[in-house]
């Protein structure tokens, strides 16, 4: 942060960091649709769906913009909206988890030819490790952002992403082994 009250963002935007524009938000929203997009789906299970899903969250972050204080970063506030309203809406709708498993985008599986098995194993995991995984690998945040999105601690963040990355390793390798 500068003394003057200003500080870059992850999208290299300045931003007041006292409150959140309708101009900051629009701007965020162009630049990171298809990444909250991803996620959104990744949650919800339906493209349709988490269309829907990023279009209520980026509403709510405009009706909401005045209760944004500043002491992290913008992105991350509405990271934290999009996941939120993916969660209700997922609850809601509930997919099965083969649905879940294919809408997984290949962003985490490498495109390997296991794509599948992979895709059914993530959507196996806790939610938070699975959020913990979009947020990593489909949003590309770092882990304060992540953080930041999830209400937790950076150390709660790499100990979600280590347990589940050794949860896929571990059912990887046992589907090797059978």
């Amino acid at each position: 942060r500068e003394a003057s009250g200003l500080k870059k963002s992850g999208l290299g935007l300045v931003v007041r960091s006292v409150k959140a524009t309708i101009g900051s938000l629009g701007a965020l929203y162009q630049r990171r649709y298809h990444r909250f997009l991803r996620v959104a789906e990744a949650i919800v299970g339906d493209p349709e769906l988490a269309h829907d899903v990023v279009q209520d969250a980026f509403a709510r972050a405009i009706r909401g913009r005045f209760g944004f204080r500043g002491e992290g970063d913008l992105e991350a506030w509405v990271w934290r909206i999009v996941v939120n309203t993916a969660r209700s809406a997922g609850r809601e709708e509930a997919p099965p988890a083969a649905a879940l498993a294919q809408s997984i985008p290949t962003a985490i599986t490498n495109g390997q030819a296991r794509d599948y098995e992979l895709r059914a194993l993530v959507a196996a995991l806790p939610e938070r490790q699975r959020l913990v995984l979009f947020l990593r690998y489909y949003a590309e945040l770092d882990y304060q952002q992540i953080a930041e999105a999830m209400d937790v601690q950076p150390g709660t963040v790499g100990a979600t992403l280590h347990q589940a990355h050794a949860a896929l390793r571990r059912a990887l390798e046992e589907g090797v082994s059978q």
